[in-house]
């Protein structure tokens, strides 16, 4: 605590320092002769270190004339007190390679000064060293405190970088879950719609079918949204039913069916313990290609393969349509997410027209060493 009022008040410090120079350095001219050019040393000891902290090398230089011309004047070492605060001053605000040459020089030219009367007060040269000494630890460990005060900020800002970071991919997921579930379940309803419109005079209970079937789709769609914008509401995991996966494919088969594309899911393999990022990322491939197929194939048929290996999953949807694609590029939104969710597990996709015929949409999801 008393270390910390020192360092919050540097001036209150410096003008105590001054002031126990001076009372020490003019009691030792009272007691010597020559008096006047003492108190004139005295007070180039003592008032430079005033403004220690702001020219340290300069307050050092007039100290140590102060200091040796005392020694000269009364043929001995006076107090040595102000050259050792300018040594300890130097230290610890200076680099060690000028600090050093400076300090040498200061106790070259004390040195000198006392072979010079023949004092032998070489005693007093140790301590300026010492002073020197404890100054440059203080400014190695201001300069290591500094260090990790640097470390812990930069740290803190990698932590908020990383938070923003994660904020964006997360909501880069939630806009492709969005689309995915709106792309899909509009599409259905729309081909639904369009069916219960063809109908609706002539075969009035399949009209009526269909628009049930549009009811049902909406309020799945419903459902899924809210749980998704329940969860960037709460920020947390949703309360609803949880996330659909390669298990729910049967469902979404069963929707299309409704919409008049006749879908045949074939599984190959004992379905694995699979991440749960993986399975949704795996769901959402198939319903986009379904969704596709919908919009732009004009198809009857179409065929889901999901084959389970020891090291990845492998999807497969094909349709017996025209072979078109989203913009006719292969380039459309729904293909970009697809490829987006591949990627990001280390997989790879293949779409495209066959060469029979139809389109199909390939994709490879590779599984961790540990699942």
């Amino acid at each position: 605590m008393v270390w910390n009022w020192f360092r919050r008040h540097p001036n209150l410090v410096d003008g105590a320092i001054v002031l126990v120079v001076l009372t020490v350095q003019l009691g030792d001219a009272f007691t010597n002769s020559r008096r006047g050019p003492g108190f004139v040393l005295a007070l180039l000891q003592a008032l430079p270190l005033a403004v220690r902290r702001r020219w340290p090398i300069q307050v050092l230089a007039l100290v140590a004339v102060g200091t040796v011309g005392e020694t000269l004047l009364h043929q001995a070492a006076g107090a040595p007190l102000g050259l050792a605060v300018a040594m300890y001053t130097v230290g610890a605000q200076v680099g060690r390679r000028r600090s050093a040459l400076a300090g040498g020089l200061a106790l070259a030219g004390v040195a000198v000064a006392i072979i010079a009367v023949e004092s032998h007060e070489y005693p007093g040269l140790i301590l300026f060293a010492a002073a020197w000494v404890v100054g440059d630890n203080v400014r190695t460990r201001r300069a290591y405190y500094r260090e990790l005060e640097q470390k812990a900020e930069r740290l803190e800002r990698e932590r908020d970088a990383n938070i923003q970071r994660a904020a964006a991919e997360e909501q880069a997921r939630i806009s492709r879950e969005l689309h995915d579930v709106i792309a899909h379940n509009v599409s259905v309803m729309t081909v639904q719609a369009s069916a219960a419109r063809d109908v609706f005079d002539t075969d009035p209970g399949r009209a009526r079918e269909a628009l049930g079937s549009i009811e049902s789709t909406g309020r799945a769609a419903l459902t899924e949204l809210r749980r998704l914008l329940s969860t960037v509401r709460d920020g947390g995991p949703p309360e609803l039913a949880p996330q659909p996966g390669l298990g729910s494919l049967e469902q979404l088969a069963a929707q299309v069916r409704q919409a008049g594309l006749a879908v045949e899911v074939r599984i190959d393999g004992e379905r694995p313990r699979l991440p749960a990022a993986l399975d949704l990322s795996a769901y959402r491939i198939v319903q986009e290609a379904l969704t596709n197929t919908l919009k732009h194939a004009s198809a009857r048929r179409a065929w889901v393969d999901v084959r389970y290996g020891p090291t990845q999953v492998e999807l497969s949807v094909r349709d017996d349509g025209i072979g078109a694609v989203p913009n006719g590029t292969g380039s459309g939104r729904g293909l970009v997410g697809m490829r987006e969710r591949v990627e990001l597990f280390g997989g790879s996709l293949d779409a495209g027209p066959q060469s029979g015929g139809g389109y199909a949409v390939s994709a490879h999801l590779p599984l961790a060493a540990d699942e």
